[in-house]
């Protein structure tokens, strides 16, 4: 007579295998386990590991060590997971909990424990989903959100302030009501361009901007963004230089390239020195174009360079709201520029100026 049993999970499936066999059912268990995207590891009375999947292995482990004949203990020190995997072990229970873990870099984890029986041993399960990536997500659109309502605030407190200024009479001020309208002009200005920003980086990050790239000669394209900024460039004294060569192309869509340019050369007016200078130059390969944009202004602290491309980042908060500036533009270069096959990248030197370059395919 040939008898069978079983494995058992807490929500009474089971497995069943026939004696005989050499098939155990922790190797099925085993073989479950390989098949799961995501970490498990089976723990017994003992607290040792007796299987773990690779990804276990590779989200747990510091130092590459299999977790499989281990304590729970020497891989993972999280008292609120030992204690998960206690109640399963003790009473039965099966449980949540949230865990991070410090191994090659911070990732955080939900954990769902449950008793299991194999072979007439109580063990314990417990699955492990990375949501690191969900909360740095989520991280981000709270700080976006959180951010665009300080920007919108800022101008909208001070249309509405000076709207109630007109009403309580002002508005027959003939010294001061057009300069009042003015102020309000200029912030709804700042509103509209902030709103339109927001608009194109959500496109751009959610995949709905095409491109369409041929080769462009850059000298051109530069005259006509010098052009079109040669009148904010001439308020503040700045004088724009165009060094690239008339044989330069690079490969891109024409539009998108020169949106590119116009929010590089403008930052590097509104970020000049009075009287400083705007150059241009490009440098081609075989494989690629860099177009670079050099500005004569005071730099950038290099504990800012590495988060200038941020959303809403500024590395001088006061000078870039007393200038204008929406805080998105380099964002908007950089997916761009990624769109291309590209990217973008600065140096800065504090009190020598700052060249922001964007490499694209030749």
């Amino acid at each position: 007579m040939i008898s069978s049993n079983s494995i058992t999970s807490g929500n009474g499936a089971s497995i069943e295998r026939r004696e005989g066999t050499e098939v155990s059912s922790l190797n099925i268990l085993r073989t479950l386990l390989e098949a799961n995207r995501e970490s498990v590891i089976v723990v017994d009375e003992g607290r040792r590991i007796v299987a773990a999947n690779r990804a276990a292995d590779s989200a747990l482990t510091r130092q590459d060590m299999p977790m499989h004949g281990r304590r729970l203990s020497e891989v993972i020190r999280d008292l609120s997971l030992h204690e998960a995997f206690s109640r399963a072990l003790d009473d039965k229970v099966s449980s949540d909990v949230k865990m991070d873990f410090i191994g090659s870099g911070k990732r955080s984890f939900d954990i769902h424990v449950s008793p299991i029986d194999l072979d007439g041993s109580t063990h314990a399960v417990g699955v492990f989903y990375d949501v690191t990536q969900v909360e740095r997500l989520e991280k981000i659109r709270q700080e976006f959100l959180s951010n665009i309502s300080h920007e919108l605030r800022t101008p909208l407190t001070s249309i509405m302030a000076f709207v109630e200024t007109l009403e309580d009479g002002a508005i027959d001020d003939r010294d001061n009501n057009r300069r009042f309208l003015g102020v309000i002009r200029r912030n709804a200005e700042r509103m509209h361009e902030l709103i339109a920003d927001i608009l194109e980086l959500s496109m751009i990050e959610s995949g709905n901007v095409s491109i369409q790239t041929k080769q462009v000669r850059l000298k051109g394209l530069v005259d006509e963004v010098f052009t079109a900024l040669s009148s904010k460039a001439a308020d503040r004294e700045i004088t724009l230089i165009n060094r690239i060569s008339p044989a330069a192309k690079a490969q891109a869509d024409p539009v998108r390239l020169e949106q590119m340019l116009t929010n590089l050369i403008d930052n590097a007016i509104k970020f000049n020195r009075p009287g400083g200078s705007v150059t241009l130059t490009a440098v081609e390969s075989d494989e690629k174009a860099s177009i670079s944009v050099t500005d004569t202004g005071e730099g950038i602290l290099p504990d800012h360079l590495p988060r200038v491309f941020e959303r809403f980042y500024r590395a001088d908060r006061g000078r870039t709201r007393e200038i204008g500036g929406t805080g998105l533009g380099l964002a908007i270069v950089k997916h761009l520029a990624r769109l291309h096959g590209g990217e973008v990248s600065v140096n800065s030197t504090p009190s020598h100026g700052t060249v922001f370059t964007i490499e694209l395919p030749a």
